[in-house]
């Protein structure tokens, strides 16, 4: 299922998502607006990692000084580590992303209910409802 984009115009806001009745759950419009949300998170993440990239490839030079030389390294090392991060998420975004498009996107991968809008307005890619990653994350917590 592909989902037609909205003119801006018509594109509905977090409120009115959020007072659509149970009935219209993942319907067109509900999809169309967290496939836009999620393809904005894709391009900020993007333009942020092409930022990084620019950045590391004009400080070609290092600091004379050791000190200046540490912190630099250190600054690229948190960066790099923050667009690890990035990367993963944008790797769950594009899942999300085909889930909007092969129409799974909204429901629950364990217990297959919908994980609710609420939720997915919190974290878009989210693929469980609350009680099923509840579960999972106390399963995790034992099993280590």
């Amino acid at each position: 299922m592909i989902v037609s984009p909205i003119p801006d115009e018509q594109m509905p806001t977090e409120a009115e998502i959020l007072a659509a009745p149970d009935e219209n759950y993942m319907d067109p419009r509900q999809l169309a607006f967290f496939r836009a949300r999620l393809l904005h998170e894709r391009e900020t993440l993007l333009d942020a990692a092409r930022e990084t990239a620019i950045n590391l490839q004009q400080q070609v030079d290092a600091p004379a000084d050791p000190m200046d030389r540490a912190t630099l390294e250190e600054d690229h090392t948190l960066e790099l580590r923050v667009r690890d991060r990035e990367r993963k998420h944008l790797h769950r975004i594009n899942k999300a992303l085909a889930r909007i498009e092969n129409g799974r996107y909204g429901w629950c991968e364990e217990t297959d209910e919908p994980i609710g809008v609420r939720r997915l307005i919190v974290r878009p890619t989210a693929t469980l409802t609350l009680e099923a990653q509840e579960r999972r994350e106390l399963r995790r917590r034992f099993d280590d």
